[in-house]
């Protein structure tokens, strides 16, 4: 029997239920008058692990993300290291559709928008890595949840927008824009090697001259249903499960639940407004994202305040039993922030409808901790609503009294910044002030991406600490700390600084129990 056989190398990326799968392989057409069986492919894939997809997202108006084609789309592999690359790969190459290869300097929004714009590549692999990463790198926008929040037209028009503070100039909207192909983030290093070895061995340009067949290429999957915006996915969704005999889901709600807990219990089966009950929300934020997929470390953004209010609530929790506060205090972590305050705006409905523990008018005040992570010495600042605050609401020398913290305030024209708080704004007045490490513009250089983490904190660990060792890591400062009912968090004095405001702000109750132990909080360098 005659075959002729036709060598090609492959790598292949799918996406089957949120797990990616990369596989490298040889493949070798059969051209003959059988067909190659089946075992033949499980001796040619070598699976690649550790991958993250960009995945599409929708909204009541646009889709956002990536996705592939049906069956997966397939190109040339070719990394991309120069700016020649780039225009080898949109013009000049003889071998469209490219797969593009990249280190994370190249991944930047003028590099992706060219390569959205043209026909000639089928997708974009990211190699993960902190080598020749820029000093910044934001996907998301420079207004976060711009019209989601409460300035707009009929309340603060001249603050809507972000037209007083941009707060997050370094942005660049990738997670926001809409890209045609897939694209996925390699995070092993050492199976990225045996990707570049394949474009080497088969790809690679020598002296200018073009590569030939048979040349390595790789196939990318992630095709998802879920198309123009979230009515009508719903709509297709709702028409396949009444119809169909096996109804197929196109779309997956965001969804999870908030957390809350109160110093004084509430009755939670009783809905609607609580008698003779007077709250003050403590509250922070759960979630983060990035342009990938369930890859959002979120330190500054998300852990430090969830690690600030955590402590509070510890610190707290003594200090309410012996002396316990005129106003019930509502610690909240919101889930879903990041995507035009799902969980605030959750709270807040059902608040509106009676279908909560309590109602908006048990709601005195709200104190939101905000990014608190990478502070500039000693400073804080508490932002504020200009148009709904008054003057002397705030008496900022109490608060600080005792700790080792400057807060300041910014000016009075000076909108909110991104926060929960908005949400409960537009329901009704409140007052409220979101504590936070910046004055204007995020201290954030990595605002909701992969590259927000520990390090961007500048947190650092022993060097001979695994991941699940360094989850469970405390400091000696920290030991000491805890050894006398003290508690330490990313920042010195955060915790007990928000616990002054608190009392001193919103309860009206005697502060110095918070600082009459006789711990002596250490001094520690972050």
């Amino acid at each position: 029997m005659k075959t002729n056989l036709l060598k090609a190398c492959f790598i292949h990326v799918s996406e089957n239920n949120g797990l990616c799968i990369f596989k490298l392989f040889i493949l070798y057409f059969c051209v003959i008058n059988s067909v190659c069986s089946s075992s033949v492919e499980k001796k040619i894939y070598v699976e690649l692990n550790e991958t993250v997809p960009c995945v599409r997202l929708l909204n009541a108006t646009h889709q956002i993300g990536c996705q592939s084609s049906m069956s997966g789309d397939t190109g040339v592999l070719h990394v991309l290291e120069s700016e020649s690359d780039l225009d080898w790969i949109l013009s000049s190459g003889p071998h469209p559709p490219y797969i593009v290869i990249m280190e994370t300097a190249f991944f930047n929004r003028s590099v992706m928008m060219r390569m959205k714009s043209s026909s000639r590549v089928a997708g974009v692999a990211v190699i993960v890595s902190k080598t020749g990463l820029a000093d910044n790198f934001s996907p998301h926008t420079t207004c976060p949840n711009q019209n989601t929040g409460v300035y707009s037209a009929s309340y603060g028009s001249d603050l809507a927008n972000c037209n007083v503070t941009v707060w997050n100039p370094l942005g660049n909207g990738l997670s926001y824009e809409d890209f045609a192909f897939p694209v996925f983030a390699l995070k092993d290093e050492n199976q990225t090697q045996v990707i570049r070895k394949c474009y080497e061995d088969h790809n690679l340009r020598v002296n200018g001259s073009t590569p030939q067949y048979p040349l390595c290429a790789m196939q990318l999957f992630s095709h998802m249903h879920a198309v123009t915006d979230t009515v009508t996915c719903m709509r297709r969704t709702d028409l396949q499960n009444r119809f169909s005999i096996n109804p197929e889901v196109l779309c997956d709600p965001l969804s999870d639940f908030n957390v809350w807990t109160s110093t004084r219990p509430l009755n939670s089966s009783a809905k609607g407004h609580a008698a003779n009950e007077s709250v003050v929300l403590a509250a922070t934020r759960l979630d983060g994202r990035s342009f990938f997929w369930e890859q959002a470390p979120a330190a500054e953004g998300t852990v430090s305040g969830i690690v600030t209010l955590l402590a509070a609530i510890q610190a707290l929790s003594p200090v309410t039993q012996e002396a316990p506060p005129p106003r019930n205090i509502f610690f909240t972590f919101f889930q879903g922030e990041a995507f035009d305050y799902i969980g605030s705006s959750k709270m807040v409905y059902d608040m509106e409808k009676n279908d909560f523990v309590i109602d908006l008018n048990n709601v005195h005040s709200m104190l939101e901790i905000g990014q608190v992570g990478l502070r500039s010495g000693q400073s804080l600042w508490m932002h504020s609503d200009p148009v709904s605050r008054k003057n002397d609401s705030v008496n900022e020398e109490s608060a600080a009294a005792g700790l080792n913290v400057s807060l300041g305030h910014p000016l009075f024209t000076q909108p909110l910044p991104p926060s929960s708080l908005q949400r409960f704004l537009r329901a009704r007045p409140i007052p409220g002030l979101v504590l936070a490490d910046h004055q204007t513009l995020f201290n954030n250089r990595y605002y909701e991406s992969m590259y927000d983490d520990a390090e961007n904190l500048n947190v650092t660990y022993p060097p001979d600490l695994n991941p699940d060792e360094q989850l469970v890591y405390e400091t000696d400062a920290a030991k000491v700390c805890s050894s006398c009912g003290c508690m330490l968090t990313l920042g010195v004095g955060v915790a007990v600084l928000l616990l002054s405001l608190l009392v001193t702000y919103f309860i009206s109750s005697k502060a110095e129990l918070l600082f009459s132990s006789a711990c002596e909080t250490p001094t520690t360098a972050y």
